[in-house]
């Protein structure tokens, strides 16, 4: 018997040294022990079973064969193996005994599953004891209790009723605990919902949210052509950055007191150093200082940057409708003739009231040639 016993243990820490058994090694595992198990002393069966309570890898079938031994044995692992699955304990809570359901009980993190055939088992053993009692106790009543019977045995009866009173405490507070734990999740879930929308209204200025930004390449080649002061291709790299004609870069750029680049440039969101340079660079007068403060700096801040990308957004549908297929022209000879500070609205109004007949767009330059070549 003591070798049986040193064989089971060298066995069963062999198995444990596995980090990571493979399947051969699980079977072999589960082909040993069984017969070990069988042929060792009480007190070696303990320490196996108290030792593979702590191990993840035990085959399914061992785990269910230790569950299923008396309680005496098996109570470490019912109570602490995360080898069981939630059907094996309810198989072994319904196949068992008050003894193992109340081990099983004990177990933390118990599934909503375990914790009903828990509770329906209790109802069941509850209403049995109850049968019993009442047939025991009824001769008693009516004065017909056999003389062999002491009072003492109907005590006895009652032990089953107060374990099974004692399992359903257990249970209930576990399902308490279980609802709790629910609850406190639904709870932190809304929670953080909550400050995910709270973070969705309130978005940091860096959050474009999908806005028309300027790359760091764009901007880098709008800084040096505006070192070079030139406007030619600064203009083909803003209508690039606007997705729009060089038309209306063109356009922007031709306002004088430059408020309209500066709309862009915000509406963009360029970084306030490089846009105020390349205003400076192309409006000499924006770099002249008043007070200790630069003429950019108060246009720059007096711009805000929502308003900025909204006029931005109209002079691109405007620009849009205006070089259009030729099929899709609009006349918005007004929008190229209107005023330097609003173009957009006028040409949205343009483009709202234009006639069915659809006229190409005639600048001032083409009527000049025009003219001039009749005058010849």
């Amino acid at each position: 018997m003591r070798n049986k016993d040193v064989v089971l243990m060298a066995t069963v820490t062999s198995f444990e040294s596995l980090p990571h058994p493979s399947r051969s090694e699980l079977r072999q595992f589960a082909e040993l022990f069984s017969p070990l198990f069988r042929a060792s002393s009480d007190e070696a069966r303990r320490q196996a079973v108290a030792a593979l309570s702590q191990s993840r890898h035990v085959p399914p079938a061992v785990a269910f064969f230790i569950a299923s031994q008396p309680i005496a044995v098996s109570a470490p692992f019912l109570t602490a193996s995360p080898c069981l699955t939630n059907e094996a304990l309810i198989t072994i809570a319904k196949s068992q005994g008050v003894d193992h359901a109340r081990a099983i009980v004990r177990r933390e993190n118990l599934a909503p599953a375990v914790i009903d055939a828990l509770v329906a088992l209790r109802y069941e053993r509850t209403a049995s004891s109850q049968m019993t009692a009442a047939e025991t106790t009824q001769p008693a009543r009516e004065g017909n209790m056999p003389a062999d019977i002491e009072p003492s045995a109907l005590d006895m009866l009652a032990g089953p009723m107060a374990a099974d009173v004692e399992v359903t405490e257990t249970v209930e507070a576990a399902i308490a605990e279980a609802r709790e734990a629910e609850r406190m999740l639904r709870e932190n879930e809304l929670r953080d919902r909550l400050k995910r929308l709270a973070g969705h209204n309130e978005r940091k200025p860096e959050d474009r949210l999908g806005l028309r930004t300027l790359s760091s390449v764009q901007a880098a080649l709008l800084v040096r052509f505006a070192r070079l002061r030139d406007a030619a291709h600064f203009a083909g790299v803003l209508a690039d950055a606007l997705s729009s004609s060089r038309w209306l870069a063109e356009r922007v750029l031709l306002d004088v007191s430059g408020l309209q680049l500066a709309t862009v440039l915000k509406g963009l969101h360029t970084e306030r150093a490089d846009a105020t340079y390349i205003l400076q660079r192309f409006y000499d007068h924006l770099a002249e200082t008043k007070a200790g403060i630069n003429r950019v700096d108060v246009l720059w801040d007096g711009l805000d940057e929502d308003q900025c990308g909204r006029r931005l957004e109209s002079w691109r549908r405007a620009d849009r409708y205006t070089h259009a297929p030729a099929h899709e022209q609009i006349r918005v000879s007004e929008f190229a003739l209107g005023n330097t500070d609003a173009p957009v609205e006028e040409a949205a109004e343009s483009a709202d009231t234009a006639p069915a007949q659809i006229r190409p767009l005639r600048t001032t330059a083409s009527l000049r040639r025009a003219s001039g070549h009749r005058g010849r």
